[in-house]
């Protein structure tokens, strides 16, 4: 099972600190030994450890959606993923990876907090 951490300061002026967010994603090494990531940007930063099941070559993350407006790090399983896939394909969003996660990432950008409506299975994000 993967492992999500992140911080968020209400103080945009506060930058989120990489050492801090290195340790907490370290911590987590046993909940995904096949990949990590970072994402930062001033006040906040999310972290990320893999465990491979899903998208194997192209779910690395955090990750993000083609403009950079949103930044995602998901840890779980939605089982009907691919049921979302066809509908968001059929709005017109396009897909770069075989990955659950961007299919969430797209799906938040369609119906933003209400996305979890759409969704059935155990996850957070």
């Amino acid at each position: 099972m993967c492992g999500i951490a992140g911080i968020y300061y209400f103080d945009d002026m506060r930058p989120a600190e990489r050492e801090m967010l290195v340790s907490m994603r370290d911590t987590m090494a046993h909940r995904g030994p096949d990949d990590e990531g970072i994402y930062l940007d001033k006040n906040i930063g999310l972290v990320h450890r893999r465990l491979s099941i899903i998208g194997v070559e192209t779910g690395a993350q955090p990750m993000s959606n083609d403009d950079e407006s949103l930044c995602i790090v998901y840890n779980g399983e939605t089982y009907n993923y691919l049921e979302i896939r066809r509908d968001l394909e059929r709005k017109g969003y396009k897909f770069r990876t075989d990955s659950d996660t961007e299919v969430i990432l797209h799906l938040y950008d369609e119906y933003g907090e209400d996305c979890v409506e759409h969704m059935n299975g155990m996850f957070a994000f």
